[in-house]
Order: C-alpha cells, then structure tokens, then sequence
C-alpha cells in the first residue's frame, strides 16, 4: 500500500507537536460560560446521585475502588486471573497460588465495600484457611491461615477455592460464555433501555486455524443476533463488534497484500450478512501501527456496492491518537462520497501504556498519541463537537464512564437526538442509571459486552484494569469519597490551561529516555509515507555498486586481491567490489597506529567524545546508504537494517558519554592527610577490532567506538562478507574527526590478515566477535606471543534456550519464540535454538508454534513483507541444510517450511522446528533459523536449568512464566549472561541490556555496558606527598580545633 493522498492530513498528523495540537483542541471543545455551567451542574448531579447510589454500583466499578492497581493485592488479583484459569496442570496451578498469595493483605479488603463480587474475591482468597478451621470456634487468624495455605498448597480444596474465586472475577468481564447465553443475560437490562454490542472474546488471530475459529465465532453470532434483535431501525437493535486482527494471523502493515486478498472478502461477507439481518457491525480499534490498514480497508467496505445505501457499518475512533480528529474529517467525508451514515464509536483509547512504550523502543521522533490524560479529555470533547455537528453523516456513540463526559456531550448535543452513549459491561453501571429511563435523561446507552469462555479473558481483563485501575481515572475517583466533587468534574479545557507544561514532565520523548544521551532515530517503518521516503532512498543508493578499498592512514591502497561482492538473497546482483589487504598493509597500518596512538590518548575523553557523537549524527544523515548496503550486502530485513544503524548509533553515543565522564579527568583517590593521589585512565595502544558479519555495522562499529573513545589506536578488520558498509562506517567516522592513522581499514581473508596482525609487537589488545573456534585460534595466538601481554575481549556463540513453563500465556511465549528464533533469519548471537516447553502445555504450545510458523514469509530482504531473508552464504547455506536433513531423520519434524521459487538464486534456508528428546542430541550451535524443541516435566525445571549449564555456554536464556519463585530459581541456577523473562530474547539495548556471555559465550565485559570501555583501557596511577617540599600548608591552615 502506497500513501494514500486522500489521508494526507492523518498522515501529517502522526508526530504533531503535542503543545500546539492541545491548544488547537482545547479551542475547538471550548464551552461558552454558560454551557460551561450547564455541565458542571449537570456534571455534579450525576456524581452525587452515583455516591448516594453507592450500592447499584457495578461490579467492577467496586473491584477497581477496592483493588487499585496502587494496591499489591490488585496487581496479585490482576496476574491470577490471567493464570491461574488456563494452567492445565495441578502443580505449577499451586506453585502459583503459593507465589502470589503470600504476604498479601486480603482480610484487609473484607467488608470494605458493599459489592458482593469485592468481597467474594476477598472470601476466595481466604477460603482455604476458613474452610480448614471452620467450626472448631477459633479466631481467624489470617496470616496463620496465609502461612498454612503456602504450605499446604497442594491440596485439590485450595485449589478449587482460587480458581473458584478467579471465575467469579471471570464473571464480572464477560457477559455470557456464548451468544446464546449473553443474549438470556441481556434481556432484562434491555427491558430497562439498554442496547449492546456483542464482542466476541479473544485477541489477534496467532494462525489460520485461530483466525478461521474467530470469523465462525461472529458470523454464528450475527446470525442468533439477528434472529433475536429487537428495535426500528439499525442504530436501535443490537451490534457486533469486530476486531480485524482477530480475523487474520498477519493483520499488519508488513503483510498488508495478504490482508486485503484474503480479510477483504471475509469482513464483506460478515458485513453483508449484518446488512440482511438489520445488525450493525462495528469495527474496533486497533493499536496506532495499524490504523492506516484498517482505514484503508474500511474505505474499501464502505466503497462495496453490496453495502450500499446501509447505514450499519462503524468504526471505533480512539482520542488519545493524535490523528483522531483528521480521521474523523476523513470519515466525513467517506460517509457524503458514499452516501450513507457511519455509526462512530468515540473512545478514550485502549492501548496507551503499549504505545508509549513502543514509541520509546522505536526511538521515534515523538508520540503518536497524547502523554496526558486530560489531553485526550479535551481531544475527546473536541472530537465529540465535530461528530455532532455531523449528524447527518455520522451516528456519534460516546463510550465513557466520566460524568463530565457525559454531561459536555449532553449539552453540546443539545435537544436533538440521534447519538448514544456507550459503557463497558461491569462497568459504570450506577452513573448510566441517571442517563437511561425516561425517568432520568433518557438518553439511549449501549452496553459494549464480551462473549466467551473466561479462559479467554487474559488480554480484554488487563487491558480494562490498566486502562480504569489507575488512580487517576474517573471510575477510581468517582468512587472515592475523599476525593471532592469539584475535582472530579473539572472541566479538562480549563486544566489543560494551567498546566505549565503540556506534554507529561514525567515521560521523556521517545529519543530522551537516556540520561546524558539521545537514543538513535528510528522510523515507524508501518508508516506509508515514511516507508515511502526509505525505500527510495535505499533504492537511489543501489543504482550504481559500491567499492571498497584498503584504508592506511586514509589512503586507499590496492595491492590484495579484488573480490566482487554478490547479494545473499539473489547471487546475480552484484553489490560492489573490495580491494583487500595485503601483508604489507597490514604491516603499515599497525605502526602507523602505533606512532600517533599517545597524541589520540592525550586529546583527552571529551574531545574524542565530541567526534563520536558527530560520527552519531552522520550515521544519521548517511542512513539510506548504510540501510541500503546492509539489505543488500547482509540480506537484512528492513526492520533489521533499521535496528542495526540505530545500534551503533547507540554504541557511539553510549561510549562518548562514559568518556565524558570517566576518561576526561583525573579520580581522586581517599588517602591520608598530605598526600595526593590520582588516577587516571589510558588507552592500551593498538586494537585489532575483528567484527562478525550478522551485524556488520553495529557490532563493527561498537568495537570501534569503544577501543576509539578509551584512547587506542585502531585496525578495523570487518568480516570477509560484509566489507562495503564496513567501508562507509569507516568514512564516516574519518569524516567526523577521527584521524586516518588512529582507524585504519583492513577488509581481507581472516586467516591471513589475522596471522600478520597477531603476531605484530605492536598490538595491544583484540576485541573479537564470532565463533569459538576462531576465538580458540587467535587466544592460543596470543598466548604464544613474546613480549606485553595482550587483552583479548571475546564475544562468541551460545547454546540460547527458552524455557516455558505452564503457566505462561501460550500466544505471548510463542510469538517471543517465533522472535528469538527466527528474526534475522536465525544469524542472532543471542536467538534462541532450543525451546524447552512443559509437559502439560506442550499440546497447546508446539501446534500453536507450527500455525504461526506457517505464517512466516520468506523473500528479498527489500521487500517490507519479508520476515525471513537470506542466510549469509552458500556455505552457512549447506551446513545448514546438511543439520536440518539430520534432524529430518532423528527428531520429529514439527515444521520445515518450503522455500518459494523466488529462493532459487539466494542463499535461503526456511525455517524449521524439530522436537528432540535432549539437549544432548545438539553437539554445536546451529547459526540460522533452526529451532528445536524438549518437552520436560514440570517438577524438573532444575534438571533442565543443569543441562543448559552443562553445554559451557552461557549467553542468552528466555523463560516465560508467571511465578515469580521460578524466575528467581532459574535466575539462580543458570549460569547465563543475558536472561530475559516474558519477552523476546533478542535486541539488546545499548546502555539497558549490556550484551555478552559466560563460559564459552565470551570472555566479558558486556558491550553496551558500563564496564566495558574499562577493557580497553590502562590504569595510572599518581600519588605525590604535598609535605615534600615544606610543612602540611593544607592541614595547618585548618581552623585550630577548641580547647576542652
């Protein structure tokens, strides 16, 4: 999908300046003085009536007064019901319930609301120790009790206690477990008023079988909806909301030809259905990477001609976008082209936590949506406005619980009708009393309710408790009898106006989460637009092939081998030629490093630190030329040719830092009075910085950035398959300030540069990434010289495994498997080659892994839609070929995807998943995308925990689990020098995630980390007695001390 120019302005909207966009919507929802007025006396009767009426208060309205996420227990309550109902096995099911029940008040939130759902959460959590010591006419004593349901866990009674106490929480969210039974439960709130939106329960698709199950799951819905609905016309009956990403396993931008050939047709048939039955279908919000998708097919289902004239399809519009308002003017104008009325819902916004996060791992420019509630408050009134200027284009739906809310659309909507309000089930219950009836407003209300099995609550369950839990949030608020009317109904408009600031002080941009250094620019690739402009930048650069020489002092010498350079994806392509080094070279690089190293060591920490940064900035600048050569001559993704330019941004800004405030002064060391002393630190002399080719530029560049910023003098030696953008790095750092003797460039075979650079005396130290056996060689090279010993800082493989035990979220672990093992084709140091699952989920996990396996796309690296690309050449190609047909014979095959004929020219190997019966079987690391998998039994984490210790590598561990008592055993037993815990294993952050490993994963220190520059550096110290010369001036002229 191209830009679409029909959303310029949506577009333009995405990274909006967050102060002057608020300003715009505050002018846009400003009240007149007497409508202003108007809502706060209207505002305040509702609150008030909610307080008198404290005990119609909804179920989870109670829940979120008494279980705040600022409460441990709501946390504990939050983690259980999203466990505790799915463990399939008794064991880790106790293990669970010990883990999080200890320690907790729960007797504390008994009696402390008058909610028969709070206090049957609370009873649940108690029942154990009542049920023990029930009738023998003692005094409860909760910890006693506490303490001996952790100790008697195993009991089935506890058991059956928690999990009946989690279902009655189960209850609360989900308004039936089938349509059938939602459409019995409905039936009385309908005779009250209420309309409902049904939502068939679950989160994005993770395979075809799941999506396949989810559209079954709303066209039955639509059909008894539409046997049951009641009502005049389409915007009175009952609707469907439906979530595109539940419909297709690969609802995203990267697979968005995919998405319109095959959800296209289902979402028109379940929409032509609706329409035949008189049932609206809505379509749900999404997370900010896929709004453009989902426009883009909802212009394409308002545009059907068999939708025509029908006024049942809506959209969900979330405020806190800064794009929300634009999306509106759109829709507005899709609604007049095709001559029909869009029902819109108007929410707040679901995913905020989520996004902020995103945009601060993507290093984006700025945030997509506002970092203020009360910014989407005044975006919400403001986008509230234009809808109902709109009537006639729009039916506006209000979904909110904020009586401020409800009273500003009331007023601003006037007497005319022709809108609705929207709650969620369980929630707002007590302030819709005052809304619905014709006894009250009389203002129609639309209960949004969940259908589906409580197991499958997890995501819909977290998501509502973040998005209402907070303290700050109006359901916490209104229920808080401390908390003055006033203050909850004030009107957002005018507390935008006296903020100091509009964007959150407390969240820094997405780039400004570092101290003392700017994280490096990314790019939301999931952008059009942005797309757009890198791809033809990328494609400028590769019109004509790039040429590498030999770089001594600067100069390009061609005296070695030229050798052409063919892109692993497509042999015929030709990416350019590199001069390589000769002995001689080699020869003259190192002492010519030698010779100018002292002057670079004196320049001092800040000086060389202000060449890093610049450096920084032109990697920047040069990014379409370094992302071109790394798709090209790497056969990375997109994604990956990102994430390998901002990493060693990273690396620059990250190493001139701790120069600045480690290598720019002397440390003044404690010592007794008339003494100096002081230390100061020193590069080593020359280092041979030998870099990898699965990340030519970052790993490369890291090295040098380290060995450049702690005074040394550097030989640059890239790996023999990626010297081109090896060679621009080079040039940039040169260009930046760095002198052409201090970094000098060596492309050429490894084994014959490395024989001259090891053995020259003027080498002072190797930084060295790649496999155990070349670090075998150069540290036995090393070890035979004569002369000053020689620092090796080594970074190698690693035998990395996930462990998943049972009460992980299956969907979560697998989409971080997928990940781990598969991203970058499987050339990951860090990726994950064994999957250890247990036992008692390994039914669900392993089907579930070979479905979204089968999802995966292989492809030229160019193309966005690519997940997997080439591996780095014919011979990684044949080894692993050659593993994968042996595992073909001795493991069970749970997945070897068929190449596509596109492959036929590249080095490709498909993705594979083997179950094995032991580690054992693995006699080395296999470096692509190869998984394989052990089951184990749940009682026997350690066992595994010692197998992975026993291979002596020790780099990367994933474990996905919700018990905290297993991260800590596991975090205990494996020696590991990286372990991440319900997430990917893969991507290490600069500066947050030090990378490295133990054993034979390397020698240390971590790279990114803060004793790393130390490696590469020397000690001195100073120390002078000051009395030498004469009498202790210091100590004399101290105020003489008081007599006694």
């Amino acid at each position: 999908m191209t830009a679409n120019p029909r959303r310029s302005a949506i577009s333009a909207r995405l990274f909006a300046d967050e102060t002057l966009l608020v300003k715009e919507l505050a002018a846009e929802a400003l009240l007149s003085p007497d409508d202003k007025k108007r809502v706060a006396d209207l505002a305040r009767v509702l609150v008030a009536a909610v307080r008198a009426n404290r005990q119609a208060q909804g179920s989870i309205d109670a829940f979120m007064q008494e279980y705040s996420l600022s409460s441990e227990e709501g946390v504990v309550l939050m983690c259980m019901a999203e466990a505790l109902l799915r463990i399939p096995d008794a064991e880790t099911a106790d293990k669970l319930i010990a883990d999080k029940i200890g320690g907790k008040d729960w007797e504390g939130h008994l009696g402390q609301s008058e909610s028969l759902f709070v206090n049957a959460s609370a009873w649940g959590l108690m029942l154990t120790g009542r049920i023990v010591e029930l009738g023998k006419g003692t005094k409860f004593d909760t910890a006693g009790y506490l303490k001996r349901l952790i100790t008697r866990s195993g009991e089935p009674v506890i058991r059956s206690a928690m999990k009946q106490a989690m279902r009655i929480m189960g209850k609360q969210f989900v308004l039936g477990r089938t349509i059938e039974e939602a459409l019995g439960i409905a039936k009385e709130l309908e005779a009250e008023g209420y309309r409902f939106s049904y939502d068939m329960l679950g989160e994005a698709a993770f395979t075809a079988d799941d999506a396949k199950k989810y559209f079954t799951s709303y066209k039955s819905a639509l059909k008894r909806l539409g046997v049951r609905a009641t009502g005049s016309d389409v915007f009175s009956r009952p609707s469907i909301s439906v979530k595109l990403s539940a419909l297709h396993p690969r609802y995203e931008v990267k697979q968005q030809a995919r998405v319109r050939g095959e959800l296209l047709p289902q979402i028109i048939e379940l929409a032509v259905l609706a329409k035949s039955l008189n049932v609206g279908l809505t379509i749900d919000a999404e997370e900010v990477n896929r709004l453009d998708l989902s426009l883009d097919l909802f212009e394409s289902l308002a545009a059907d001609p068999s939708l025509k004239g029908w006024n049942g399809l809506g959209l969900a519009v979330q405020a806190y976008g800064k794009r929300a308002k634009p999306v509106l003017e759109w829709l507005a104008r899709l609604a007049e082209t095709t001559q029909r009325v869009l029902p819109v819902r108007l929410v707040k916004g679901a995913y905020w936590d989520t996004e902020i996060k995103r945009a601060q791992e993507a290093g984006l420019e700025a945030y997509p949506l506002f970092t203020r509630k009360v910014s989407t408050d005044v975006s919400y009134l403001a986008c509230a406005r234009f809808m109902l200027a709109k009537r006639n284009l729009f039916y506006p739906q209000f979904a909110t619980h904020n009586a401020h809310t409800i009273a500003a659309v009331k007023i601003m909507a006037g007497e005319q009708g022709g809108y609705e309000f929207q709650r969620l089930h369980g929630m707002g219950q007590a302030l819709y009393e005052q809304v619905v009836g014709p006894k009250k407003m009389n203002l129609p209300c639309r209960i949004y309710a969940p259908v589906g099995s409580h197991e499958d609550l997890l995501a819909y369950l977290v998501r509502r408790l973040l998005e209402n839990g907070a303290n700050t949030s109006f359901v916490n608020r209104l229920a808080d009898d401390d908390a003055p009317i006033a203050d909850i109904i004030a009107d957002p408009v005018v507390e935008v106006s006296a903020l100091p600031q509009i964007p959150h002080p407390g969240i820094p941009a997405p780039r400004n989460i570092f101290e003392g250094r700017a994280s490096s620019a990314g790019a939301p690739l999931w952008d059009d637009d942005t797309r757009a402009k890198i791809l033809d930048g990328i494609k400028r650069e590769l019109v004509k092939p790039a040429e590498a020489s030999t770089l001594v002092d600067g100069k390009a010498v061609r005296g070695g081998p030229l050798r052409n350079i063919n892109a692993p994806h497509d042999s015929r392509v030709n990416v350019g030629v590199v001069h390589e080094a000769d002995e001689k070279a080699v020869a003259q690089a190192m002492a010519s490093a030698s010779k100018q190293q002292h002057d670079w060591d004196l320049l001092g920490g800040t000086a060389r630190a202000d060449i890093l940064d610049k450096a920084a900035s032109l990697y920047e600048e040069k990014s379409a030329r370094l992302m071109a050569l790394l798709v090209q001559e790497a056969g990375k993704t997109l994604d990956n040719a990102l994430s390998d330019l901002r990493e060693a941004v990273d690396f620059l800004r990250y190493y001139a830092a701790q120069a600045r405030a480690e290598f720019s002064g002397v440390l003044r060391l404690p010592g007794p009075t008339g003494e100096s002393n002081e230390l100061t630190l020193h590069g080593r002399g020359v280092f041979a910085c030998i870099a990898p080719w699965n990340f030519p530029l970052a790993i490369f560049t890291g090295q040098i950035a380290a060995a450049l910023a702690a005074g040394n003098a550097v030989v640059a030696k890239p790996a023999e398959q990626t010297p081109l953008v090896a060679h621009e790095a080079v040039k940039l750092l040169h260009l930046a300030g760095v002198p052409p003797s201090i970094l000098q460039f060596l492309p050429g075979d490894g084994a014959r540069i490395g024989k001259v650079l090891l053995a020259h005396p003027a080498l002072s130290g190797v930084a060295f990434t790649g496999s155990n056996e070349t670090a075998s060689l150069i540290n036995r090279a090393l070890a035979a010289r004569d002369g000053a010993f020689v620092s090796l800082i080594a970074e190698t493989g690693g035998m990395n495994a996930m462990i998943v035990d049972s009460s992980a979220l299956p969907e979560q672990a697998v989409r971080d498997v997928l990940a781990s093992a598969f991203d970058s084709a499987g050339q990951r140091c860090s990726a994950a080659r064994l999957l250890f699952v247990q036992d008692d989920v390994a039914p669900r996990v392993i089907p579930m892994l070979r479905g979204a396996m089968a999802e995966l796309r292989i492809g030229d690296p160019l193309d966005y839609a690519t997940d997997i690309g080439p591996v780095i050449d014919a011979e990684a190609c044949d080894k692993l070929t050659s593993h994968k047909a042996q595992m073909a014979k001795l493991a069970k095959t749970i997945l070897d995807l068929p190449l596509p004929t596109y492959a036929a020219h590249g080095t490709f190997v498909s993705p594979a998943a083997y179950e094995i019966e032991a580690i054992s079987l693995l006699k080395r690391e296999v470096f692509g995308p190869v998984l394989h998998v052990v089951r184990f039994a749940g009682n026997r984490m350690a066992e595994v925990c010692d197998a992975l210790n026993a291979t002596g590598f020790g780099l990367t561990l994933g474990l996905h689990t919700r018990i905290e008592s297993t991260v800590n055993e596991v975090r205990r037993r494996v020696r590991v020098g990286n372990m991440y815990v319900n997430r990917n294993q893969i991507g290490a952050v600069v500066g947050a995630q030090p990378f490295g490993g133990e054993g034979l994963s390397g020698t240390g220190p971590k790279a990114g980390g803060g004793h790393y520059m130390h490696r590469f550096a020397t000690e001195r110290v100073c120390s002078t007695d000051t009395t030498a010369s004469g009498g202790n001036a210091a100590l004399m002229s101290m105020e003489t001390a008081p007599k006694n």
